[in-house]
């Protein structure tokens, strides 16, 4: 009986450690790379659905940005852009600015309380 209850034990530790790992695995941390001139940066940005997408990618249709894609999976947009022209930290102001928090700023309060009820992530 005692090895029933440890051999339930082990297995149930396994599971959930294997739960756990499968969550890391999903991180991903900011990049940044340049190729020909442009500079392509990736964060997180919180969000939930395609209206969220619409928003936050409508929040990069500026001068210097010439790609902007946010995944609703993962919660990570890929921004092209001209360095010359505008930088990482406006890319993620604009983005703030519309509501929605990402890795370095926390979205404008009143933007998000305006968000539709199924963009309201959770807040951290």
């Amino acid at each position: 009986m005692k090895k029933i209850k440890y051999l339930a034990i082990v297995c149930i530790a396994i599971a959930m450690a294997s739960c756990g790992n499968d969550a890391k695995k999903e991180e991903v941390s900011a990049s940044t790379i340049t190729s020909n001139g442009i500079t392509t940066s990736t964060f997180k940005v919180w969000g939930n659905c395609d209206m969220c997408k619409e928003t936050i990618e409508g929040s990069l249709k500026v001068e210097g940005v010439t790609k902007a894609d946010w995944s609703t999976e993962t919660k990570v947009i890929s921004v092209a852009y001209d360095t010359t022209k505008i930088t990482l930290d406006q890319i993620q102001k604009n983005i703030a600015v519309v509501g929605y928090d990402n890795e370095k700023y926390k979205g404008d309060n009143t933007s998000y309380n305006e968000l539709p009820e199924c963009c309201q992530y959770d807040r951290k």
